[in-house]
């Protein structure tokens, strides 16, 4: 019998690699983690980014959303996430930002106004439509959104199983909803269901984040992206990890330790073939490989093509506050901030956007959003900055492709920074420099990150946050995936985002992999 060096070697250490290196250890595999960077976590690890200032930020990624309860549980994971109090926060036209298709039905409101949204708040949701002039679209939107939740744990439940077929998942939920999720564009239902643009462009936004496509796009890509950001655990809802992402990381990395995992930190992979693994001058032999990255290096690692896919479309800044900043609405910031703050996302800026961005031009203006990580947990925060009221802030912008950063990328970044902070500004009561906090050299304490940035930082394929495509979680016709993590070769598997089912930080990727080669091994038995 051939004496191999390990029984599953697991490639990139993000909280996919980390997640199906711990189901395959806890079954009893000896199993050995490879990760090219000194640390572990990739995207979802926590740091300390300014000098001088003690506050861990999720650097790169973004809320827990679809990180299922399972995956926590069977892995005995200390980790926890909190619900926000507010959900979201837009405020309407204030500074003169408002969306087109709205101005006159806006121009009788006060100015000092903005759609609150809070969880299970009828009342107080009905109110804050009245304010914005859509009293109309409050109905309407209740039944969106019941249509959602009439599908999102049917389809939510199949994740963390194998693929259902397109008849089989049809079967789990109302024909009209199916229509709306995998068979009309996005911007269609919203045109049917909504009359405020506004609002379109509020719902519209959970089929942008992370994807570069417009609305009516026949290809459905804002599709695919909505449906995921609405289905995590059958509820949807974005918590706040205590502790930050990096605790995720923490939570997933003791645990693999207590299995007896074995790590190999700083090191490179040059190539991977049936059973082996070579690794910086020397070859590890294995029966099972799973490739916790993107298709693309999974691809260039067994000296194949790799996929075509969409670019990368968001920019991120993170900020450190000294104090929150005081809105020109009437609102408080502890409220307007404590969920997402949306500005200039109407839907007729949304799609102006695209079609600045997709012409070459950097968006005039930048549809965007924030969150204030530390209204809802501040223990990110050094107690000291804590109890003197600092906070956090972190920006998503969409409709920022890739290619707009690959020549001057600094100017460019350069540049969207200024339009993002005098876009915020109209909102503010001071610019947000007042209420910034600067570091030990005296900066302020805000960096931004484009997608090229994330290509060179993290090997994201054009800074795809999802390492390519979306895919609806079904089995096409003809394919033969089964948990959608298969490859050609029976021994490696792909366990990254890019997987069918991976997006986002869920886990599931690396869930399903791992099951994936349990299966195999207990069909031997």
């Amino acid at each position: 019998m051939e004496q191999r060096d390990f029984d599953v070697i697991v490639i990139g250490g993000g909280h996919n690699g980390l997640v199906a290196a711990g189901y395959l250890a806890q079954s009893g595999l000896k199993v050995h983690l490879i990760e090219s960077s000194p640390t572990l976590g990739g995207a979802t690890a926590s740091q300390q980014i300014f000098p001088g200032v003690d506050a861990k930020l999720s650097r790169y990624s973004y809320l827990v959303s679809l990180l299922p309860d399972q995956i926590v549980s069977d892995l005995k994971l200390d980790f926890q996430v909190i619900k926000r109090k507010v959900a979201s926060y837009t405020p309407t036209n204030i500074g003169g930002t408002s969306s087109d298709q709205n101005s006159d039905q806006n121009s009788d409101q006060n100015s000092d106004t903005g759609l609150l949204i809070i969880p299970n708040d009828d009342r107080a949701n009905r109110e804050s439509f009245q304010g914005i002039g859509a009293e109309d679209d409050f109905e309407n939107w209740k039944k969106f959104y019941q249509k959602i939740l009439q599908a999102a744990p049917a389809i939510a439940d199949t994740f963390l199983q194998p693929l259902p077929t397109l008849d089989e998942l049809k079967a789990k939920i109302p024909e009209d909803v199916f229509q709306m999720l995998f068979e009309i564009p996005l911007g269609e239902s919203l045109e049917k269901f909504f009359t405020n643009d506004l609002l379109r462009g509020v719902v519209l936004t959970d089929g942008l984040i992370g994807t570069f496509t417009d609305a009516f796009d026949p290809s459905l890509a804002a599709n695919k992206c909505f449906l995921y950001h609405l289905l995590g655990n059958g509820t949807g809802e974005w918590n706040v990890p205590k502790g930050g992402m990096g605790a995720l990381v923490d939570a997933l990395t003791h645990r693999l330790q207590e299995l007896g995992v074995t790590f190999q930190l700083g090191a490179r992979v040059n190539k991977i073939s049936t059973g082996k693994v070579f690794v910086e001058g020397s070859i590890l032999t294995t029966r099972f490989i799973v490739v916790a990255t993107s298709p693309k290096q999974m691809a260039q690692l067994q000296g194949r093509q790799a996929p075509d896919h969409l670019p990368g479309s968001q920019l991120k800044m993170n900020m450190v506050l000294k104090k929150l900043p005081e809105l020109k609405s009437e609102i408080p910031a502890e409220i307007a901030f404590a969920g997402t703050f949306h500005f200039d996302e109407g839907f007729n800026q949304l799609q102006r956007a695209y079609q600045q961005a997709a012409a070459g031009f950097l968006p005039d203006q930048i549809p965007a959003e924030i969150y204030c990580h530390t209204l809802t947990d501040s223990s990110i925060l050094a107690p000291d900055l804590a109890s003197q009221g600092y906070h956090t802030l972190t920006l998503f912008a969409l409709h920022t492709p890739y290619q707009l950063f690959l020549h001057e990328g600094e100017r460019v970044k350069e540049l969207a920074k200024d339009r993002l902070i005098s876009q915020l500004n109209s909102y503010l009561r001071e610019p947000i420099w007042e209420a910034m906090a600067r570091d030990s050299n005296g900066e302020y304490c805000l960096e931004i990150k484009s997608p090229l940035d994330l290509e060179r930082e993290l090997n994201l394929p054009e800074g795809n946050i999802f390492h390519g495509d979306l895919e609806f979680p079904i089995r096409k016709s003809g394919e033969l995936l089964k948990w959608g993590s298969e490859s050609d070769d029976p021994t490696i598997f792909l366990g990254g985002a890019g997987a069918r089912r991976g997006g986002g930080v869920s886990g599931i990727a690396g869930h399903n992999a791992a099951m994936a080669i349990l299966e195999i091994l207990n069909l031997e038995k």
